[in-house]
């Protein structure tokens, strides 16, 4: 009886301590599911870690990279600074009272200066009168307005050059000023004239006065061409008249040689000895 006894109560002991711990009020009960779930979660936050780090070591990298970016040379004007020519203004001596016009036109750029310095230091160009342009042949007269014209758009082309000449003189000091601004700030030191905007800045500056210069030359470029278009008119000019002369006188030769053949046919048929 007592045996019976014993192994009812360990049953029931056993039965009630299962009991307890299914709903949590004794010892851990295995659960798969569970499990698996804290191993998945545990794993991503390995993951996560491992990304974070990655990250850090990234950012570390690209602040490291900015530090040496945002490093100056030292010392760069003493490195790099360089000394040019400056502009020099035109100057001559004005003993007859006909260049000092002259010399302030093309330093300044002034057109009325530069027209009246023109025609001061240069022979004036007198019209032909117009009873003795009549009286020419037609094609002496075209030769006469032709040469006329030449000396006409000469003077034209030497006032525009000097016009040219001196507005790029007239505007040089303000260039000077304004490249001297650009060294300045790309050799300084300080950070404010150093960051990505502001360094953007100087070489949009630097690329304005670059354009700006290149087309002054092209200006003076066109002007030397005008000129030079100019002497070949009036090289073709001297060709022409030359090769006009020499069809006139061909021309001309064979009337005077038939007028002196029959001259002198006539003479010797009427020549009588004495």
């Amino acid at each position: 009886m007592k045996q019976k006894a014993l192994a009812v109560m360990l049953v029931l002991a056993l039965s009630a301590g299962t009991a307890s711990a299914q709903f949590g009020f004794g010892g851990v009960v295995y659960d798969p599911t569970n499990y698996h779930n804290a191993l998945l979660r545990y794993f991503q936050l390995q993951q996560q870690l491992i990304q974070l780090r990655n990250s850090y070591a990234e950012l570390v990298a690209q602040y490291n990279l900015a530090i040496r970016m945002a490093k100056n040379i030292p010392n760069m004007p003493a490195r790099y600074r360089a000394l040019f020519s400056q502009w020099r203004n035109t100057g001559a001596r004005d003993v007859y009272g006909n260049t000092g016009a002259w010399t302030s036109g093309v330093n300044s750029g002034q057109f009325p200066s530069v027209a009246a310095g023109y025609e001061h230091a240069t022979t004036q160009l007198l019209p032909y009168d117009p009873t003795a342009l009549g009286s020419m042949t037609p094609a002496e007269r075209e030769r006469v307005k032709s040469q006329y014209a030449s000396v006409e758009l000469a003077d034209g082309a030497n006032t525009t050059a000097l016009a040219t000449i001196g507005s790029i003189r007239g505007n040089a000091q303000t260039i000077e000023s304004r490249i001297s601004n650009l060294e300045e700030d790309s050799l300084s030191g300080d950070p404010n004239l150093n960051t990505e905007v502001s360094v953007l800045n100087k070489i949009n500056a630097a690329n304005v006065l670059t354009l700006r210069t290149v087309q002054d030359s092209n200006k003076l470029l066109a002007s030397l061409l005008e000129q030079q278009t100019i002497l070949s008119k009036q090289q073709r000019e001297a060709t022409a008249n030359a090769i006009n002369a020499e069809i006139a006188r061909r021309r001309n030769l064979a009337g005077n040689m038939a007028r002196l053949t029959s001259t002198l046919t006539d003479s010797l048929e009427n020549f009588r000895m004495p």
